[in-house]
């Protein structure tokens, strides 16, 4: 199922083929560092680099029968090379190869990632300078609050998804390593040196200590940078999905002309592509889980870990990448309606401005609480008796003789509560 959502650049990275040829570059990047430190002769070496091949058939039918990948990998390579074949994996453990190899699998991964996050930033700043100054009502509790603009909540997404760029960049970073240190990790069999230089020929950092793995606590830190990182997509998701409800309707994800939205109802236009996002946001996170739990491994290694991250890595890859990709697609086609946010914010007849009205009572010379209570009170009675808010309290003494018709009047003026819109701004993009 999840090749569904695989775009062609990252269904190669996670294919079989490519995972080969990782593995492939990592040895002859080995070779080519111990032929330089004389541990295995120059054209030993050089025919490893020029004659290595393989066919991903080979290495499946090889495995069948020996039941060990690795083992499989290097017989199928090894018929291609010849008699310095014998020189192949010189050195080197099973793990070292595919630790290796995984981390430019994931550099590559990480690049059409990072990629989606930026697009999406773009997206999210282009639409929130877009509305900047489209009024709307803010809610708490699902409940009208005070005003907000639209392009307020835009940029709140902008500025989440910047933070979820650094936290991205600093655990890819953490897993652009290599471990060529053997089976225990002592370099029993190569130096520090010999690693730093199949490392450096990979674009890789050496681990500073490893066991016979890298260990998964980078790894976990990786997949749980992604959740958090769907996770903010699926607020954004959610928020569309309440914001196109029936009774609220301030916007609605693009529906095309021949779209259906249900096949018993006409009239339908659903949140799908919100949905999708929020139900494939849970894989993601579900995944976090199993990452957690392969940083536990027994002594220097056990293969726990391996047959969960065959799934997870690509999966929580493949759908971050889908998922960033879906939500900017929203985002950058999403309806809004300026016009029924301000239906919306003028429906409570003026309750959202209660706060204002407190404050103002309170600057006039009026005791807080005696001005809460009164406040209140006619607020009360206007949710009760589907009243006008503002006209309920025109006609309150206590507030007339306190407040000119000016000072009344600005109370009630949203334009005064989003005074600072350009200052939030600026703050955010500087």
């Amino acid at each position: 199922m999840i090749a569904r959502y695989t775009r062609p650049e990252m269904s190669r990275i996670w294919s079989d083929e490519n995972k080969y040829r990782c593995w492939l570059r990592v040895e002859v990047a080995a070779s080519q560092a111990l032929a330089k430190a004389g541990m295995v002769p120059q054209d030993a070496a050089d025919a490893i680099r020029d004659k290595a091949d393989f066919t991903v058939a080979r290495i499946q039918a090889i495995e069948d029968e020996v039941k060990h990948d690795v083992i499989a990998f290097t017989t199928a390579v090894a018929e291609h090379i010849g008699p310095e074949s014998r020189w192949l994996h010189y050195g080197l453990t099973s793990t070292d190869v595919v630790d290796t190899a995984q981390a430019l699998q994931l550099k590559e991964a990480s690049a059409l990632i990072r990629a989606g996050i930026v697009r999406l930033s773009e997206v999210l700043k282009k639409r929130a300078l877009e509305f900047k100054h489209t009024p709307t009502i803010g809610r708490t509790h699902g409940v009208h609050a005070e005003p907000t603009t639209f392009g307020l909540k835009m940029l709140l997404w902008y500025s989440e998804m910047q933070r979820n760029l650094a936290r991205f960049d600093s655990t890819a970073e953490e897993l652009r390593v290599g471990k060529l240190s053997g089976a225990v990790g002592t370099f029993g069999h190569l130096k520090p040196a010999h690693e730093e230089a199949i490392c450096a020929e990979l674009g890789l950092t050496p681990v500073l200590i490893a066991t016979q793995v890298v260990q998964r606590d980078r790894h976990a830190a990786y997949i749980a940078t992604l959740a958090v990182m769907v996770s903010t997509l699926d607020k954004i998701a959610t928020e569309v999905r309440h914001l196109q409800r029936t009774e609220v309707r301030e916007a609605e994800e693009f529906f095309s002309e021949k779209q259906k939205g249900s096949s018993a109802m006409p009239h339908k236009r659903n949140p799908i592509t919100s949905e999708q996002i929020s139900g494939l946001a849970r894989v993601v996170r579900g995944n976090a889980q199993v990452a957690f739990e392969n940083i536990v491994l027994w002594h220097e290694r056990d293969i726990s870990h391996s047959s969960a991250e065959r799934v997870i890595l690509p999966d929580s890859t493949i759908l971050a990448d889908y998922l960033l990709a879906k939500t900017a697609t929203l985002i950058e086609r999403l309806l809004v309606y300026p016009e029924r946010m301000m239906k919306n914010l003028e429906s409570t007849g003026g309750l959202i401005f209660s706060g204002q009205l407190l404050l103002d009572l309170a600057e006039s010379g009026m005791l807080r609480e005696d001005a809460y209570k009164l406040v209140q009170g006619h607020a009360m009675r206007a949710w009760k008796d589907d009243l006008v808010f503002k006209d309920e309290v025109a006609k309150e003494p206590e507030i007339t003789t306190r407040l000119t018709p000016e000072k009344f009047a600005r109370a009630f003026a949203f334009q005064r509560q989003l005074a600072n819109v350009d200052a939030i701004f600026t703050r955010v993009l500087g």
